[in-house]
């Protein structure tokens, strides 16, 4: 008994071909056939929600949002270049 496992393709015209190298020659042979229809690889990543480092689910929107935050939060934050500068021989005085 030989067992093998094979992915396939069924056409639009539902019928499924199977060629397969085998020993045996010119003999009858049971053949076991179990179809699975496979998940479409697109449609299985987007059903499968992702979540970020709190547990909230990401999606295209709040990325785009967290980037934008994070883009307004440097230039609230943004320090000027003379500033820096004071900051540093400020604490070369210590």
């Amino acid at each position: 008994m030989e067992t093998m496992k094979l992915r396939s393709h069924i056409g639009d015209d539902g019928i499924l071909q199977i060629q397969t190298p085998t020993d045996f020659k010119d003999t009858s042979v049971e053949v076991v056939l179990v179809v699975q229809p496979l998940p479409d690889i697109s449609t299985a990543r987007q059903e499968q929600p992702q979540y970020n480092a709190w547990g909230k689910a990401t999606t295209k929107t709040s990325i785009s949002n967290a980037i934008a935050r994070m883009q307004q939060l440097r230039r609230e934050v943004a320090l000027e270049k003379t500033t820096i500068r004071l900051m540093i021989e400020e604490g070369r005085r210590f």
